[in-house]
């Protein structure tokens, strides 16, 4: 004979009957929330992070490629010296 417990059957009816009854407790969707000018401060904040970063980083590029230019111009004249 098969004895099973009862707890998981008591514990679905329970979450099932939670999940059926969230929904009452919702909060309301019908107000709209505009905020335009927010919208675009924030979005224009993101954009000078971006900005400012982004000039130490090609600067940072100009400096390698210049150094890269300058051991390349190093080494093509030992080769002609000799």
């Amino acid at each position: 004979m098969k004895t099973t417990s009862r707890l998981p059957v008591a514990v679905n009816a329970a979450l099932i009957t939670l999940m059926w009854t969230i929904n009452a407790h919702a909060a309301s969707t019908n107000k709209v929330f505009i905020s335009k000018i927010g919208i675009f401060i924030f979005l224009g904040f993101c954009a000078l992070v971006l900005v400012v970063q982004l000039i130490p980083a090609m600067m940072t590029l100009y400096g390698m490629l210049k150094g890269v230019t300058k051991e390349q111009e190093k080494a093509a004249s030992r080769v002609r010296g000799h």
